[in-house]
């Protein structure tokens, strides 16, 4: 039996994940993101981490198939990291280098298209070669699978579906500087703002009036007890969705569509909301994509990773 590690690098912690070539999860723990120092610490923290886990458990190194790694930030196929600002990090090949510190094989990708991976291996997806992952959290990120292989694209960026622009009548800016986004709507952050926006815009009796600090669980719940404002702005929310997630499918045809990200713990309303408006917009080969929740976690991206070194 072969073995491996997945590591999900996040700005916050580090998880790192020892897996068998089967796929199986065999331990995971977590370590800081020490992003001093323009983040020059990070990688020789994840190489002594593992090192310390290799030794302590009397590892074999001749069994270890090598580190996969996500990365919050554009990666090219050939591991070059093409700036992560909120890391500190410039351009540099990272899979050359926490190769040299670990002597190991290493193999990365971005964070949301390494859990895509996640979530079409073992997840989701499973049984699946063509899938589309979309993370709805404070902002909206993507992961794209088309025949079993994750798509990275030519600088590292491909699948940032949360900035496709949706509506060109938008004034206000998105936090990457264009104007109409999909994270602009369709993020948790986003369902906010345009609860704000309606509930400035209109006089309609609402519980959401009452909220000080209106948040997106707030939203939901509201809806949920059969609040009227709060339905109407989910319905623009799941137009948004159901949109921008139509044009993502013309283009790869997949098999299934896997919302994940905090949002997606709305559940059942959110799937059934946004295929309602993807049926209404998507070319009509695309009508039989399923639609289903992530299942993996905050454990997709370690899954993911440790199946860059599988493939």
């Amino acid at each position: 039996m072969r073995y491996g590690f997945g590591v999900d690098l996040g700005g916050t912690t580090v998880k790192i994940a020892y897996f068998n070539e089967q796929g199986e999860l065999l331990t995971k723990w977590e370590i800081p993101t020490r992003k001093e120092h323009s983040g020059s610490l990070i990688l020789p923290d994840i190489a002594a981490s593992i090192a310390d886990y290799i030794s302590r458990e009397n590892i074999d190194r001749s069994t270890l198939l090598g580190i996969g790694i996500g990365v919050p930030g554009p990666v090219s196929s050939e591991g070059v990291v093409n700036r992560c600002v909120n890391l500190g990090w410039g351009v540099f090949n990272i899979s050359e280098e926490l190769s040299r510190l670990t002597g190991l094989p290493v193999k990365a990708g971005n964070d949301a298209t390494v859990a895509a991976l996640g979530e079409c291996w073992m997840g989701s997806g499973k049984g699946c070669r063509n899938m589309v992952f979309a993370t709805l959290g404070t902002g909206v990120g993507g992961g794209i699978v088309t025949d079993g292989q994750v798509l990275h694209g030519a600088h590292g960026a491909g699948a940032e579906i949360g900035h496709m622009v949706i509506n060109r009548e938008e004034t206000e800016p998105c936090g990457c500087g264009k104007k109409g986004c999909v994270e602009q709507y369709c993020s948790a952050t986003g369902v906010v703002r345009l609860a704000n926006r309606y509930l400035n815009a209109n006089s309609a009796p609402s519980v959401l009036r009452k909220i000080e600090n209106l948040t997106c669980k707030d939203v939901f719940d509201a809806a949920n007890a059969g609040d009227s404002a709060a339905l109407e702005i989910l319905d623009q929310v799941y137009r948004y969705m159901g949109e921008f997630l139509a044009n993502v499918a013309d283009v790869v045809n997949p098999e299934v569509i896997v919302l994940g990200g905090g949002v997606s713990k709305a559940g059942q309303p959110l799937l059934d909301g946004a295929k309602k408006y993807f049926d209404q917009f998507v070319f009509h080969a695309n009508k039989d994509v399923s639609f289903a929740l992530a299942v993996l976690g905050n454990d997709a991206g370690a899954y993911g990773a440790f199946k860059l070194i599988l493939a």
